[in-house]
């Protein structure tokens, strides 16, 4: 294996732990170029509409995902064959992380989805024919995707839900609902997890690509959230949905299992995509602090706020730190369940603390829509709660720990 750079690393290793420096080398212009490519595309085609769409509670997923796409963001980690960079989970995180400079949380959600949380499965154990039907053009940006898991009775649940995905002859016929999905209003297809049989709830689903043109079809509304607003989420019913059997993605029954592996992929891309934002949401505070001024000095004067700024920051290099591990280990081969779950948990817990205090010391500024950190104080509550809640996070450290009473 390869050595594999995170963006702000001073020293690569590969594999066996040695030096590879020339490696480090060439991984570093690669990303440095990329990063300043990705920073033009930011400045120029999305923050300054981050407010209007924001206003809008959508924003236009074509458009930007083409941008994106040409640019080669949306494959990074996708094989060659099929449109991607071919380059390894680390660099996924690099852009994850580059997408914190978004002046809101979801349009890099959104981003996110396309790219790292409804094609993994895809990647990996779709056939031929199917990847270069969905895949390729998701990865160009010429569709637009979305992940089609949560339900209304079943969101952190997953082996609790109950839409169907019955065979006939050569098709599958879908019934059912999904609820909370990322992309809904716009997706032109969705990786959706259907039952697919009537045998144990771990083993009787399956992943299958659904083209969302198909009769039967509808997006019954655009919810309205709290934050991530600029991200449209729908609510989508399926009624007697006739779908080719030959978009199953990979064997069926084994859909749980496939998704399992997506929400690792998926949960470390959260972790990634909010350390950027924490940090500028303490720069900026610090800033704001230093030049605002209480009882006749700055409020970032008072001992209380730079001290609790710098444990903040501390605890953010110690997130960073774990998700880093937790990538290694993955581009390694290894199971990364607990650790990815242990990043996301402490990355949901963390984010909430960070805008909860940042916005404190922003005093009666803090509790309007003019300033990131009120915009960030909304958006980042979900982290605590999408791709799995903190019980759930708990409960499967608890598992890997051996601390689950066994049941009766």
């Amino acid at each position: 294996m390869g050595c594999t750079f995170f963006s702000n690393t001073s020293m690569c290793y590969d594999s066996e732990g040695s030096e590879n420096l020339n490696h480090c080398t060439e991984n570093i212009n690669l990303l440095t170029e990329c990063s300043l490519c990705f920073s033009q595309i930011i400045e120029k085609e999305i923050n300054p509409f981050v407010d209007k769409w924001e206003e809008e509670g959508i924003f236009p997923a074509h458009r930007i995902f083409k941008i994106l796409g040409q640019a080669g963001f949306l494959g990074v980690n996708k094989p060659i064959e099929y449109g991607g960079l071919g380059l390894d989970f680390s660099y996924s995180m690099a852009v994850a992380e580059e997408l914190g400079h978004i002046r809101c949380g979801g349009v890099p959600m959104a981003i996110g989805v396309q790219s790292d949380m409804a094609t993994p499965a895809l990647a990996r154990f779709g056939s031929d024919e199917l990847k270069r039907q969905f895949l390729t053009p998701t990865i160009a940006g010429d569709l637009v995707a979305c992940l089609g898991v949560s339900e209304a009775e079943a969101g952190s649940d997953v082996a609790n839900i109950k839409t169907k995905a019955v065979r006939k002859g050569d098709d599958y016929i879908i019934n059912g609902g999904k609820m909370w999905i990322t992309n809904g209003c716009q997706a032109d297809w969705m990786c959706l997890l259907a039952n697919t049989n009537d045998g144990p709830r771990h083993r009787n689903k399956s992943l299958i690509c659904l083209p969302m043109n198909l009769e039967g079809i509808q997006v019954a509304k655009k919810i309205d959230k709290l934050g991530m607003r600029s991200s449209d989420t729908a609510q989508i019913f399926f009624e007697d949905v006739r779908v080719p059997s030959k978009y199953l993605i990979g064997k069926e029954g084994m859909g749980f299992t496939y998704q399992m592996l997506q929400f690792q992929e998926e949960r470390m891309w959260g972790v990634a995509g909010m350390l950027v934002p924490m940090q500028n949401i303490i720069q900026e505070t610090i800033e704001y602090t230093r030049q605002r001024k209480v009882f006749n000095q700055p409020i970032l004067h008072n001992q209380t706020v730079h001290f609790r700024l710098a444990e903040l920051e501390t605890e953010i290099e110690l997130l960073r730190s774990l998700l880093y591990r937790c990538v290694a280990q993955y581009i390694q081969g290894n199971d990364v369940t607990k650790l990815a779950s242990m990043a996301k948990l402490k990355g949901g817990r963390l984010v909430r603390e960070v805008t909860d205090s940042c916005l404190q010391y922003w005093g009666g500024m803090g509790f309007t829509n003019e300033v990131l950190v009120s915009r960030l104080f909304r958006d980042m509550r979900l982290m605590s709660i999408g791709a799995g809640t903190d019980e759930v996070m708990l409960s499967i450290i608890c598992k890997y720990m051996g601390t689950i009473p066994e049941s009766k």
